[in-house]
C-alpha cells in the first residue's frame, strides 16, 4: 500500500532524524542509516546537507561529529555508519514512503557493500513501506548491482544536474529495481540528449538557498515533454530561488509544469 502525500512536514528541530516527518514534496519521511558525504560534481556545490551538517556538529548532535575532508566535505560531514538506526523502520506501524539518505549517499565508496546489504535487508523486511535511494554514484551503484537482492519496494534513482551526468542515467538502466527514476534537482542546464527508456519516474527542480544558480524553465519544460512522450511520470518539485517568490506554489508554476505525479499514478495537471 502507498500513503503519498504533497502537503510536506516540518522536520524536527535538530534536523533530519531517522523516521522524521519530510518537508521534501516527493517523500513522506527520512532514514539516514548512514550520514556524511563527499561533493563528487556541479550539482553539489551548494550542497544543502553539507551546510546543515556542520550546524548540527554545533549543536552536539552525536551522528554529526565526524569532520570530512574540508576540499569535497567539511564539518560533520564525515562519512560515517548508524549500525542503531537499522532498527528504526521496524518501529514505523503505519506505511510510509522514506527517503533514504538525505544525508548521504549509500553508495559512497566508504561504505562498505556488506553494510548496503544490511540496509536492503531490512527494506526487505518491512514490505509495507517503500524506500525511495538516490545517488550520484552510479557508477558503483551498476557495478555491485548484482551482488545485491533487491526487494520489490526498493525504488532507485540517480541525480542528473547536467548533460555531463546523463551517463548516469545508462548505469541505472542495468540496475534491477522495481522502480528506477532520475533527480534532476537543482537542475543547471539543458538535457540535450535524455533518453527515458525504462525510467519510471522524473523528479525535476531548480535550485534553492544562498548562491542558488538560476533554472531555466525551457530546461524543465523539455524534460516534462520527454517524459510525456515516454510514459514516465514527471514531478515538479519546484522552480528554484530565482522564481520562489512569484512561483511559490505549484498554483502559480508554468501551466505545462504543473505536474505532479508519482509511478504507475497519474494525476493530470
Amino acid at each position: 500500500m502507498f500513503v503519498w502525500s504533497w502537503r510536506g512536514w516540518v522536520e524536527g528541530t535538530e534536523g533530519p532524524p531517522v523516521g522524521e516527518r519530510s518537508a521534501i514534496e516527493w517523500t513522506e519521511a527520512t532514514w539516514n542509516p548512514t550520514t556524511g558525504c563527499d561533493r563528487v560534481s556541479s550539482g553539489c556545490d551548494n550542497c544543502y546537507a553539507l551546510t546543515l551538517a556542520r550546524r548540527l556538529k554545533a549543536m552536539g548532535s552525536p551522528k554529526y561529529q565526524a569532520d570530512g575532508d574540508p576540499r569535497t566535505s567539511g564539518p560533520g560531514f564525515g562519512l560515517s555508519v548508524h549500525p542503531d538506526a537499522l532498527a528504526v523502520p521496524y518501529a514505523w506501524k503505519s506505511p510510509r514512503t522514506v527517503f533514504v539518505n538525505s544525508m548521504s549517499d549509500l553508495f559512497h565508496a566508504r561504505v562498505p557493500l556488506d553494510y548496503v546489504r544490511r540496509v536492503f535487508d531490512v527494506i526487505a523486511n518491512t514490505p509495507q513501506h517503500t524506500y525511495q535511494v538516490l545517488t550520484k554514484r552510479a557508477r558503483r551503484l551498476r557495478q555491485v548491482a548484482d551482488r545485491l537482492d533487491w526487494p520489490a519496494n526498493l525504488w532507485m534513482g540517480v541525480s542528473v544536474e547536467s548533460a555531463k551526468e546523463l551517463p548516469r542515467v545508462d548505469d541505472l538502466r542495468q540496475v534491477p529495481a522495481a522502480v528506477k527514476f532520475l533527480s534532476c534537482e537543482p537542475l543547471l542546464g539543458p538535457l540535450t540528449g535524455l533518453d527515458l527508456k525504462n525510467i519510471d519516474w522524473v523528479i525535476v527542480g531548480g535550485e534553492s538557498g544562498a548562491g542558488a544558480r538560476p533554472m531555466n524553465m525551457v530546461w524543465a519544460e523539455a524534460i516534462v515533454e520527454e517524459a510525456r512522450l515516454a510514459g514516465t511520470a514527471a514531478f515538479v518539485k519546484q522552480l528554484g530561488s530565482r522564481w520562489s517568490k512569484s512561483h511559490k506554489d505549484i498554483g502559480q508554476f508554468p501551466l505545462e509544469l504543473q505536474v505532479r505525479d508519482y509511478p504507475g499514478v497519474v494525476s493530470g495537471v
